[in-house]
């Protein structure tokens, strides 16, 4: 049995859902399904008239990758203090890192890429302490 399968997805065909923060709607690209779990790949864009919140936390996971398609967001990472990234900018988030975000534009879209699909992600003490 083959490990991964083709897909494709199009922009004219796309659902966006609530996810694992309600300020944020997700559009799932069916890489999960196309590689059996092993990888998670979604557009995020801000979820209108949702109120902002964020707590420090970290994923447990093995690669994480945020590249901004539109707007701007900014977060504060472990050891790294405050990080802006803007359209065309991103970022890779080692495996744990704590972190949390502190904003984001109304406009805001971003493309995240996860292995593994099904990660965990849990809350932790300040990203300071």
């Amino acid at each position: 049995m083959s490990t991964t399968r083709f897909a494709a997805s199009h922009a004219k065909d796309a659902r966006f859902e609530r996810g694992l923060r309600s300020f944020f709607e997700y559009r799932d690209l069916g890489i999960k399904d196309a590689t059996h779990g092993r990888v998670v790949a979604h557009v995020i864009r801000a979820a209108a008239g949702k109120e902002f919140s964020s707590q420090p936390h970290l994923h447990r996971t093995e690669f994480q990758f945020v590249y901004v398609l539109k707007g701007w967001i900014e977060f504060e990472y472990e050891g790294q203090g405050l990080v802006r990234l803007e359209a065309g900018s991103c970022v890779h988030q080692p495996p744990s890192i704590r972190h949390r975000e502190l904003g984001h534009s109304e406009d805001v879209e971003l493309l995240e890429i996860v292995l593994p699909a099904d990660f965990s992600t849990e809350e932790v003490p300040s990203v300071n302490e």
